[in-house]
């Protein structure tokens, strides 16, 4: 485990790596999000809100997500404490980030979808903040796989893992999967005839079914019913992208008339 950059190599500085993977995710998010403007041809100004939207949901959405673990209250830390050190969830940013970009269309009155624009950045973002959770957190459940991760004693106590034992490096799985996920989105989806914004609608389901999965060899805690709190949560939300997706298909807008069609309605409502 290498908590600090200077901990992988010893002339870098004392920051903590897990911060700066995140702000190289967030950096080539930035990247990705103007060459898809440019490529799209939006020039509206109002972006910036949306983006910054998105920053603030998903800060505050991110540590709220893990605030009240316990049903005690007083097991949980307050408020402030939370904000300012809790632990954070991704799944948690996804939803805060989704919630900042629609009150900034409210506020700001955007009536365009914004989804497409931030896929690629998303899944690129997430690739690269997941090398900052490899480096600095608990791999996984222990696997007999050649691959496994093995802790020396130090690492272990830090992550609160078995030492010795080869342990599923589910963060590999997770920044493979965004990776594909990139891939998929920026060569290939991108160009195809999608509603408006439905790529993102996408990537998240993928995301949600996947995540699923590989919670069970995470090792987060165990809650309830042999499953963990995301997974918990992805019990109510993988449904609701299913119905969307099934939504989706039935009205046309993985073709190209339900994109035309959607094309034309927000060009009427840019003019109106």
């Amino acid at each position: 485990m290498f908590p600090t950059l200077s901990d992988l190599v010893p002339w870098l500085p004392a920051v903590d790596t897990h911060s700066v993977f995140v702000a190289l995710g967030l950096a080539a998010a930035g990247i990705v999000f103007l060459i898809e403007m440019r490529r799209r041809g939006v020039s509206d100004p109002r972006i910036a809100y949306l983006v910054l939207g998105a920053l603030i949901g998903a800060a505050v959405f991110s540590r709220l997500g893990t605030w009240a673990q316990h049903l005690d209250p007083a097991q949980n830390l307050s408020l402030i404490e939370q904000l300012s050190r809790g632990n954070a969830s991704m799944l948690s940013a996804l939803v805060g980030a989704w919630l900042g970009v629609h009150v900034a269309k409210r506020l700001c009155r955007y009536p365009g979808r914004s989804g497409d624009l931030f896929a690629p950045a998303v899944a690129l973002a997430m690739a690269i903040g997941r090398i900052g959770c490899l480096l600095t957190e608990q791999p996984g459940t222990p696997t007999g796989s050649a691959w496994g991760i093995v802790l020396d004693a130090d690492a272990a106590a830090r992550t609160g893992s078995p030492a010795g034992v080869p342990l599923h490096p589910s963060f590999v799985y997770e920044i493979a999967f965004h990776l594909v996920a990139f891939a998929l989105l920026w060569f290939w989806l991108r160009h195809r005839p999608i509603a408006a914004g439905e790529t993102l609608t996408l990537y998240v389901a993928a995301y949600a079914v996947f995540r699923f999965g590989v919670e069970f060899v995470r090792g987060n805690e165990v809650v309830w019913l042999g499953l963990t709190r995301p997974q918990l949560f992805l019990l109510v939300t993988v449904p609701l992208l299913a119905a969307r997706m099934i939504w989706m298909l039935r009205t046309g807008r993985f073709g190209a008339g339900g994109a035309a069609t959607h094309e034309r309605k927000v060009r009427d409502e840019q003019h109106a």
